[in-house]
Parts: structure tokens; sequence; C-alpha cells
């Protein structure tokens, strides 16, 4: 049965626990859903992580943030259209601490255009390496076609910045990019270059400065914010009747003035000293540069306060046109790719195999959430391995002098070549070695030590069925009851990615109203465990189910379950396997939903649903062909 998730739902699902009056702003980044709340419902966070195609929920930095995925863009566009959080503006946002509102900002400001600045970094990288095969190439009309489009993001990163601040700061968001505008107009590019020649020029007899605005990140930010100020300032003032001309005139004629005096001198100041100090430490003890970063990068990564570097690395960009923050940070980024990567070579069941493949390749990309907390935090050992090998890594990187060349959005395998220039020879081999081991050391620790596969003891048991039972008879058609007395559902509204994804087999899903489960065909126990929260049999006809009694049940070692049967027994439809405390569980924080998944589903043509609502055991759930 293919996986279709309705993206609608999910964000009506998530609206409906949080409440529309509670909400503030909405925005989201490469994998987050980012919602800014006046006030958490107490179960929100329980309830949100429950619902399919949500991997976790953290609350950080005064943001309600719902990591999602590569599917968040979805979810995000989905939820937009039911919240409009613009009309809802009277709603102040909780302040929480300057540090918080300044990550939040970040977060809101950057997120929405960060693929934008991947997709121009990965195309400098690619001209790169043709440069490297073909260096001719670099002086062809056609190179440099390709090297303006892949710095034309950059150059105007002041206009994409007005766009989303202006949303953010909720200011008209056409005179924020008019604003912009002139600061990266070739009039006032032209006028920064003769003072830098040793012209004086002046403003109302105030003597301009050399500072340009290209590329830069705090002078728009900055513009903006104090423009929600002027704006709204102005608005108050003014008759409605001009408003609609005078608005824009006033806060072109006061902010940008402004922002070439003052604002953005003193932000380029402030950025440079940020930059500098950062450089000092490189520069001084590189190999300490190296291990915070590359050994601690993903833990900043999980309380989503990530973006807060970014002003950082884009200033070094714009004042040295290279940077080693970003080089440290791929080796920590392809660590957690490692460390997924050898939980997928050393796991045993085929659905965590999956999963742990699933987060290798969104790792690949530079995508680390997926693997974060759908792996390597989940088991805690592997993320540690991550980290040890993402700051020994790192170390050894530091002593070939790494750095990027090319702002890289999403650092990760795919953008090392950005390390790559003639200037600074030895400082792609640094990156490359860095991230051998960044690799490869997970991998290794992961086969010595093992990664705590505590995750589901059942889905080892698709690989003892398969030990234990012989290749199923040749099955015309056979159906499958309903070991619970319930409501049966379709096995994707799970909310449990490895059974809605399918990984584990083709199946359905019960919502038990009684504390029995029943043999659901004539057919013999193939697995027990001693958490006794689940149970595999296998028909007379070779149909092998797994009944999973609740999700994460593993987790109450066997109390709330009683199992009647015993490993090898024969059993008839309708026989009592198990009886269970649903009450019990229900109060550990535990769901009851029961997935009954055919884990031999490829032995089969088609696994259907037959039935959905209301059921009994007498009821077929199941149709198998």
């Amino acid at each position: 049965m293919s996986k279709v998730r309705d993206y609608s739902k999910l964000a009506q699902d998530i609206l409906d626990i949080i409440g529309a009056d509670k909400i503030a702003n909405v925005t989201r980044c490469a994998t987050r859903l980012r919602l800014v709340l006046t006030e958490v419902p107490a179960d929100a966070k329980e309830r949100i992580s429950q619902l399919p195609g949500v991997i976790s929920v953290v609350i950080n930095n005064g943001q309600f943030q719902i990591v999602i995925g590569t599917h968040v863009g979805e979810v995000y566009d989905a939820f937009a259209k039911l919240v409009n959080v613009d009309a809802n503006s009277e709603i102040e946002e909780p302040k929480g601490s300057i540090i918080n509102r300044i990550i939040a900002t970040m977060s809101a400001v950057f997120a929405p255009f960060i693929y934008i600045l991947a997709a121009a970094g990965i195309l400098q990288g690619a001209l790169i390496l043709i440069n490297l095969a073909f260096p001719a190439f670099s002086t062809t009309d056609t190179y440099r076609v390709f090297s303006f489009i892949s710095w034309a993001p950059f150059t105007f990163l002041p206009i994409f910045i007005a766009i989303t601040a202006s949303k953010h700061f909720k200011v008209n968001m056409y005179i924020a990019v008019a604003c912009a505008m002139a600061l990266v107009s070739p009039d006032w590019a032209a006028m920064a270059a003769e003072i830098a020649g040793g012209q004086s020029l002046a403003f109302f007899g105030i003597p301009l400065s050399e500072t340009t605005y290209t590329s830069s990140v705090l002078p728009p930010l900055i513009l903006v914010w104090l423009l929600s100020y002027v704006e709204k300032g102005i608005e108050k003032i003014l008759p409605s009747v001009v408003k609609p001309l005078f608005t824009p005139l006033l806060c072109l004629v006061i902010m940008v003035p402004v922002t070439i005096l003052v604002l953005g001198p003193a932000s380029s100041i402030t950025a440079t000293a940020i930059a500098n100090g950062y450089n000092f430490l490189v520069s001084v003890a590189p190999p300490l540069a190296g291990a915070i970063i590359g050994g601690f990068w993903q833990v900043v990564v999980i309380f989503g306060v990530h973006w807060g570097v970014t002003p950082m690395v884009l200033a070094n960009f714009e004042m040295y046109g290279r940077d080693s923050f970003q080089a440290f940070q791929t080796i920590a980024v392809v660590a957690q790719v490692g460390a997924v990567l050898g939980v997928f070579l050393k796991a045993k069941s085929k659905e965590l195999k999956n999963v742990s493949l699933s987060a290798f390749i969104t790792g690949i990309f530079g995508i680390t959430e997926p693997a974060i907390y759908g792996v390597t935090l989940r088991f805690k050992k592997p993320f540690i391995y991550g980290c040890i090998s993402g700051g020994i890594g790192a170390i050894v990187a530091s002593f070939f002098q790494p750095y990027y060349f090319a702002y890289a959005g999403l650092p990760g395998l795919l953008t090392i070549v950005n390390g790559i220039d003639s200037s600074v020879p030895t400082s792609f081999i640094g990156i490359v070695i860095g991230c051998v081991i960044a690799i490869v050391g997970p991998v290794v620790l992961t086969q010595i030590f093992g990664f705590g596969e505590t995750i589901e003891e059942d889905v080892k048991m698709s690989q003892e069925i398969d030990k234990e039972v012989s290749v199923p008879k040749t099955l015309v058609s056979h159906f499958i009851s309903s070991p619970l007395e319930g409501e049966a559902i379709h096995l994707t509204e799970v909310p449990d990615e490895v059974f809605a994804s399918g990984a584990m087999g083709s199946g359905i899903a019960i919502q038990p109203t009684d504390n029995k489960v029943h043999a659901p065909f004539n057919g013999v126990i193939t697995s027990l465990f001693a958490s006794k929260h689940a149970i595999g049999i296998t028909s007379d006809e070779g149909v092998e189910v797994l009944i999973h009694v609740g999700l994460d049940t593993v987790n109450l070692e066997g109390k709330p379950f009683t199992c009647l049967v015993v490993q090898d027994q024969k059993v008839k439809k309708g026989d009592v396997l198990m009886e269970i405390d649903l009450a019990a569980i229900e109060k550990a924080g535990y769901s009851t939903i029961t997935p009954i998944i055919v884990t031999n589903t490829l032995t089969y043509d088609s696994v259907e649903e037959e039935k959905l609502g209301a059921v009994c055991p007498d009821d077929a759930v199941l149709k198998i062909n």
C-alpha cells in the first residue's frame, strides 16, 4: 500500500491542538515549522509529537518548533492558508529574553530563502570543479554568465532580507524593499568607491562613509526593524487621504540616509568585530575552534538556534572572501551522516535500516534533523559517536587551514568543493580528511560498541519470523480478522513514522476498546518478547502478522500485558492471545493504537483494507492476494 500523506490534514490537526487564537507568528526553515505562541497548551507538545509526519517537537528560544523534515514546505503552505497572522497582528508576541528574540528573528529572516543561497553555493562549487578540469573555461563568456548568476543572490541579499524581515516585523514589504534597493544601488556603490579613493562626500554637511551594502546582513535587518517603528509613527500622524503616497515617501527619505550615515557603519563595525573575534580564535587556537564547532554544532541544531551564526559567516565572506566556520560546520554535519550510516550497517531489522537509509540520504544534502531526531538522538549513542568524530575530524582538518570560498546554504558532503581555492591549496585536503574521519569514526564506533538498539524490539520480529517459518504456500485470497474490538483506521494515520510509512509492511491499525487480543486466523505463535507488548503470528497459509499493542509500549517493560500463549504454540482463530490494561497504558502517557502489520507483504500481490470503522474479532479487516 503506497503511502499518501495529507499535509492539509496535518496542518489542520496542528492548528486544532494549539488553537488559532494562540498563534502570534508562523515561519519555517528547512525542516521545521516554527510557531510563536502567546500560550503553549499543556499537552500540545506530546499530542503534536504523535501526529503522522511529525518527527519531533522542540520548544526553545520563544518558539514552538515542529520538526517535520523535507516536507515542511507543504505543511507550512497548508498552515499559512489556515492562519492569517497579519489579520491577528494585534496579538502581541511573547517577548522572552533578548537572546531568544534575536535567534527567533534570525530564523524567521533567513529560513525562507536559505535554499536559494544553497543553490547558488552549489552552482559556485560546480564552477570550481569545471575550472579545475578545464582551466580555459574560466575565460569564456559562458562562465561569466553562470558566475554572475551564482553571485546574484548574495549581491542582492539585502532585498531578500527586506522581504522576509518585513513579514517578521509587520512592515509594508514594498517600502522595505525600496529601502534595500537604495542600499544596493550601483550609484551608491560608485559614491562609496569615490570616498574610498580619498574624496570627501557629505549629506547635509555630514560626512558619508565608504560602507557598501551588497551582501550585507545587519544593515538591512536593522533598517527594517527600525522602519517598523517609523512607519507606524508616520501612519499615526498623517491624514488617511495622503497615507498611501506620503508614508513610503517619508520612510524612504528618513530610513535610507539614517542607514548610510549611522546604522550601516555601526552595524558593519559590529559584524566585523564578531567575525574577527571568531577569526582570532581560529588564528590563535585552530584545533580548539575545530573541536568546539565540529563537536558541538549539532547540539546547537537540536535547539534550533543555529541561524544565529549566519550574519557572522556572511560577514566573513563579504570581508575576506572565505570562511572557516562552514568548513568545520560541514565536518559536524557529515559526522551525523556517518552516525546514521553506522546504524544502517549495524542494525538487524529491515525497518530500522530503511529509516537510517532515508536519514542518510537526506543528510547528504546537509539536512540533519531527520538523522538526529529519527535515529541518532533516539538511540543517544550514535549522536555521541557523531559529536566525537566530528570534533576529531575538525581538529585534524584545522592543521590544513580549512576554508570555504563560496557560501553553502546547507553545508554537507555536496558542498565540500567550496573549499577548493589555489590561494590555500591545503584547505580542500583538510576538509576531505576531516569528513573521512567524521564518516568512518561513527561507523567504527557503532560496530565496536553497538548503538543501544532499544527502539521497538519488535522491529527484529520480521527477521525472527523469516528464520523460523518456511516460504508461504500459494495463496489465492486470504482474510485476516481483527484481533481486537475497536475502531479500525488507515495505517497511514498511525502517529509513528516507522509504521505509518509502511516500512515494516502493509496493514491496518486498531484503536482498541476491549482488553483482549485474539488470534486473527489459525496459525502458530512465532515471536514473543520479554516486554510482552507484541506478538508475531504466522497463518497456516504462511501469512506473517505482527500485532503491536500500543506505540512505544516496549518502555513499559511488560507491566500492562498478560500473555496467554507461548512460543511455537498453535492457535485457532479467535483464541485469546493476550490481555491488556488499556487504562494503565494511557495513564503512562502512551497511545493504545495497535498496528496490525503483514511483515512479509512483498510476498504477495496486494494487501488491502477490507473494513474500517467499528470492528470486532469476527470482522475481516485485511484481504491478501
